[in-house]
């Protein structure tokens, strides 16, 4: 049985999300060759601009309100004239509205900056394009195409997670951005995908747990294990129980947290209705890698496996899926950030079918979402079953 829902709804997103790739390339037709390339050699001075509106919180301040830049620079403590040579720019960009001679308010963009509001991306921004995440790229991504070498490792001397387990500051960051996550592929993860299938989602590398949350919000039934690093997990809880909503308390009753490593060791299951959900985790691995990490959950479904149910119990993967040619400015940008901080990838369905033939599981469906993210569904091949 299928645990595709809403298929419409996908359907319509992947041709909306085709009409906008579309659009993308009437930049490159329209444009003289000469000056498209030095605009496109220059998108870095946006990305600063919009770096450091988001570090003096100007979003946040400016709230509903509409200011001149003067009255904003003294709030944030900034220069009044190079703060509205900024707004001047960033609003060229369509991040603020300019309601008169400089004066400012907020808008649809800067509002996903502000952090009141629920959604906001500020500190997915933060950790882009924070000097830990930059520099890589700019000062070791040749070196990094020239050798094969990772451009974060090559920058810090270390792998990104290590990094992180040494600096707290820039690992609570990281963790916040990745909580925003589900501000830019929404929610069909809950409302696309049948969960009605299952009783317990065991969400491995699942931070705080924002996506069983939204999950365990809509399917009542459902209880959830978060797993996840012990610095990352130890204060999910308190996190939640300050969140506002009896949904949100009713969901965290029924849902716990666990220390664990997808290369080592995650919660066994219990019961052939368990799925282990792995969103966005294995793109940062090699294929060794994720190999070694779908073999640990293979392991921890054994019980299930030789106690005949093997036919439900299910590995939910939430990637990328690439294309084999013509890949979106989206997919290709994902996937070069993945080439800068890790040894991941994105992969297009032969290369992850490579990698489930090595791991000993099967691809049973791809389930489409109205969102740039498929889920695919495993199970534990017949091969491994019988051996």
């Amino acid at each position: 049985m299928s645990l595709q829902r809403r298929p419409l709804v996908a359907r319509a997103f992947a041709l909306l999300a085709k009409f906008s790739n579309a659009m993308q390339a009437w930049p490159n037709r329209m444009t003289p060759p000469a000056f498209r390339l030095l605009q496109i050699g220059s998108a870095f001075w946006q990305s600063r601009v919009l770096h450091v509106a988001a570090r003096l919180d100007l979003a946040t301040v400016l709230g509903d309100a509409s200011l001149p830049a003067a009255d904003l620079a003294a709030k944030v403590g900034a220069d009044p004239h190079a703060l509205s040579r900024l707004l001047r720019m960033l609003a060229a960009m369509g991040i603020f509205d300019e309601v008169a001679p400089g004066s400012y308010r907020n808008n649809a963009l800067s509002n996903a900056l502000r952090s009141d509001r629920p959604g906001n991306v500020r500190a997915m921004v933060l950790m882009h394009n924070s000097p830990e995440m930059s520099h890589p790229w700019f000062e070791q991504l040749e070196q990094g195409i020239r050798s094969g070498e990772v451009p974060f490792r090559l920058q810090h001397g270390q792998a990104l997670f290590d990094y992180m387990d040494s600096h707290a500051e820039f690992d609570a960051l990281f963790a916040q951005a990745m909580d925003q996550v589900e501000a830019l592929t929404g929610d069909s993860f809950a409302t696309e995908f049948d969960w009605r299938a299952f009783d317990r989602i065991i969400d491995v590398g699942g931070s705080k747990g924002a996506k069983s949350m939204a999950i365990l919000k809509r399917h009542p039934h459902l209880q959830a294990v978060v797993v996840d690093r012990s610095q990352t997990i130890q204060h999910a809880a308190d996190f939640w129980r300050t969140q506002p909503g009896a949904d949100t308390a009713q969901a965290l009753a029924r849902m716990r947290f666990a220390v664990g490593d997808v290369l080592v060791n995650v919660p066994a299951a219990a019961s052939p209705k368990d799925a282990y959900l792995l969103s966005a985790v294995l793109h940062g691995f090699d294929d060794d890698t994720s190999v070694q990490a779908l073999r640990t959950v293979v392991q921890a479904l054994r019980t299930v496996a030789r106690a005949a149910a093997a036919q439900n119990a299910r590995i939910v993967l939430l990637e990328l899926l690439m294309p084999d040619h013509h890949a979106d400015l989206a997919s290709t940008s994902f996937d070069m950030q993945m080439l800068m901080g890790t040894r991941g990838r994105e992969r297009t369905r032969s290369e992850w079918e490579q990698v489930f033939v090595r791991a000993g599981v099967q691809l049973q469906e791809v389930v489409h979402l109205a969102s740039f993210g498929k889920m695919l569904v495993l199970r534990v091949a017949a091969s491994w079953q019988a051996g």
